[in-house]
């Protein structure tokens, strides 16, 4: 007797209406289009351009237009493949141009790093192996590259540097207060004192 297990989702996923006006539009590949399926498509539109991190129509559809590209398997777009893209960049939550091209990006390398690894666990030609290792290992690295490069971008603002442990010799001077260091220039609060230390 086979039993089948039952599958009972709990998630996000089970509760992921797409009927009503705040639904995440679809994208539809056509012969010669793209068009994004959704009950109020000026909605649609901005739900998508907020979950690409577009400025504005013209970014979202480039943006759109590439990521069609990169979803191609065997030179053909795969509503599948984009649909997992635009999702995964809309869960990293691109904040502006720069986070929008990058995390494209690094959605791209992921496909083609995961298209590498399926090519070398169907293949047994030694050759191929050593090629499509190359290749997965260079994207596996990028990828790696593109997340740090994303984290200093996103703390490029929170860079500072505190100073917990002060030793100052006889005759030295010391700043007294809250210090920020950007971009190498020293900053000073201007609540902060000069302290000379006294000479003995």
């Amino acid at each position: 007797m086979t039993t089948v297990l039952e599958r009972h989702i709990t998630s996000p996923l089970a509760a992921n209406d797409r009927s009503g006006p705040l639904a995440s539009p679809r994208i539809k590949l056509y012969k010669r289009r793209i068009a994004i399926s959704h009950p109020d498509p000026q909605a649609g539109e901005q739900l998508l351009a907020e979950a690409l991190g577009a400025a504005d129509r013209d970014a979202l559809h480039g943006m759109l237009r590439q990521l069609v590209k990169a979803s191609a398997i065997g030179q053909k777009p795969d509503e599948a493949n984009l649909a997992f893209m635009i999702s995964t960049i809309k869960s990293i939550a691109p904040k502006d141009s720069i986070e929008a091209m990058l995390v494209s990006q690094m959605v791209s390398v992921h496909v083609a790093a995961m298209r590498c690894a399926c090519r070398l666990a169907c293949t047994d030609d030694l050759a191929q192996q050593e090629g499509v290792t190359r290749a997965l290992t260079r994207l596996s690295r990028t990828f790696a590259v593109q997340v740090e490069a994303l984290n200093r971008h996103r703390n490029s603002d929170e860079r500072a540097i505190t100073v917990q442990n002060l030793s100052v010799q006889d005759g030295g001077r010391a700043i007294v207060g809250n210090l920020t260091q950007h971009a190498s220039v020293l900053v000073a609060e201007a609540s902060s004192d000069v302290v000379q230390a006294a000479s003995r």
